[in-house]
């Protein structure tokens, strides 16, 4: 299977999901909905994860958040979270669909997870929140970890379409390529503002742009 496929999973593609697992679970209502890329599925999973093996509880806020996938798959992996914001620009039509997917399949996701069509720059976040964001591109990974940084929360963001014009590469650009080099600066950066930070992978077959960023404040 081609997990990096931008085609959309639909309900023909049910069987093969047939699996026991929380994963085939959620990918069976993801087929259900049939308005997502198998390629976000498999992104948010493996995102989503990650995320909750290092940072448990507090309020999901998923950042340029799309059908806000990974904020409910959040959820689902910890029940502890009781609620969930999702944030973008323009929120999908049919992201929708696919809540109401989701809730059939778990009824206690209702009402859990609000979608509000925002600037990134205007959300009021909390120090306890859980700030997420899985490839928003260019610069808006920077204002994720901002405005992260600005109230002390745990974040995690999956960066993505590096803008190298003016960005501030550390001088590694003789060592490393553009976009790694701004990904360690990145890391640099949050670790002189006092965070812990971890650095993960997700697998490459499902996207190339796959450096995972886990930070919490140190403090």
């Amino acid at each position: 299977m081609d997990r990096s496929s931008r085609n959309r999973l639909t309900v023909n593609l049910l069987p093969q999901f047939a699996g026991d697992t929380l994963f085939d679970a959620i990918a069976r209502a993801v087929c259900r909905a049939g308005c997502l890329p198998r390629k976000e599925l498999y992104e948010a999973w493996e995102v989503a994860r990650r995320v909750r093996r290092r940072y448990r509880g507090g309020r999901i806020v998923d950042l340029a958040c799309g059908h806000g996938l990974l904020a409910q798959i959040l959820l689902l992996l910890d029940d502890t979270s009781t609620t969930a914001l999702a944030v973008d620009r323009r929120i999908p039509k049919s992201s929708s669909t696919l809540v109401e997917s989701l809730e059939e399949s778990w009824p206690r996701l209702k009402g859990r997870i609000q979608f509000v069509e925002a600037d990134l720059r205007d959300v009021p976040l909390h120090c306890d929140d859980v700030i997420v964001s899985a490839h928003a591109c260019g610069g808006l990974t920077d204002l994720v970890l901002e405005r992260a940084v600005e109230v002390g929360a745990r974040v995690a963001v999956l960066p993505c379409c590096h803008d190298l014009s003016g960005a501030d590469l550390g001088g590694l650009q003789g060592w490393l390529d553009g976009p790694l080099a701004m990904d360690v600066v990145r890391v640099s950066r949050l670790r002189s503002l006092g965070y812990r930070v971890i650095t993960q992978q997700i697998p490459g077959d499902i996207t190339p742009k796959n450096r995972l960023l886990l930070a919490e404040p140190g403090w």
